[in-house]
């Protein structure tokens, strides 16, 4: 006798897994969220998705741009009147939602859209948060997701005094937020110590609000800390850091506050628009 994957589930998590629902658009719990970790199928834990591929598509429901390998099988859709590809948990056969191809929102070019009853979040326990502000984030984004040992970077906004700011608002100036990079790296990979040298060799530290041709507090020089030995940390390599520059560096050494991440069409840009840099 086949395993019962779905007792277990509540009556709305067994209409979607089993009887393949649909939960209404916007009304997930994952649908705008972008924590560290794994997602495992609701009804029997298997990993599907990592949320280093998890996007924000502005459809409604979890977006990734790809699965685990061996973690989703796939079936021909007929209903609604159109050929769809529905993407089901391939342990227990549980319905996850459907993949689109074709849209252009990801350089993967592949959209799994998901509910969020058919899903559960699990956290990467092994992994450690970051996060710097070194000018246009564009450029320093690429540089650290090529850095072996990050595991994901996001841009967005930090440090400011005004709640979810939008990328508009900081082009005004008057936010106070720096456009930042949150990097989730794994310390037994790259040391934090290391990630500092990176940050510190890929923009110029001496230059008050400014990096290159961009003007203004949201292009400062800045390290948010998240607990007291990374503080100690960039304190000690931004002394050892100064002798590399005659002028004297004006970054800043902060504790962490509220990231807000940036925009979709931010993150990745350079990759998704085909651009080496952003010309700094």
């Amino acid at each position: 006798m086949d395993k019962d994957y779905f007792s277990h589930l509540s009556p709305e998590e067994r209409g979607i897994l089993k009887n393949k629902g649909t939960e209404a658009a916007f009304s997930g719990v994952y649908n705008d969220f972008f924590e560290v970790g794994i997602f495992v199928c609701r009804a029997c834990e298997n990993p599907l998705y990592e949320s280093n591929t998890k996007f924000n598509s502005d459809c409604g429901w979890p977006s990734f741009d790809d699965e685990i390998i061996d973690s989703i099988k796939k079936y021909e859709d007929l209903s609604g009147g159109s050929v769809r590809a529905e993407i089901c948990c391939a342990k227990c056969d549980g319905h996850l939602g459907h993949v689109f191809e074709g849209e252009q929102i990801t350089t993967k070019n592949t959209r799994h859209c998901v509910n969020s009853l058919s899903i559960k979040f699990v956290s990467h326990s092994n992994l450690e948060i970051a996060a710097f502000g070194a000018g246009c984030f564009w450029s320093v984004e690429k540089i650290f997701k090529s850095v072996k040992g990050v595991y994901m970077v996001q841009v967005g906004y930090m440090g400011g005094d005004t709640l979810n700011p939008t990328y508009n608002d900081i082009c005004r100036g008057d936010t106070n937020h720096a456009e930042v990079l949150q990097i989730a790296f794994n310390p037994e990979i790259i040391s934090y110590s290391d990630l500092l040298k990176v940050f510190w060799q890929n923009h110029n530290p001496t230059t008050l609000n400014r990096q290159g041709p961009d003007m203004g507090t949201q292009y400062r020089s800045v390290i948010f800390y998240y607990s007291e030995l990374q503080k100690r940390q960039a304190e000690q390599s931004k002394q050892e850091a100064q002798t590399n520059f005659t002028a004297p560096i004006v970054t800043q050494i902060v504790a962490s506050s509220i990231f807000y991440r940036a925009e979709e069409y931010h993150q990745d840009y350079l990759e998704k628009n085909n651009l080496g840099n952003c010309s700094l």
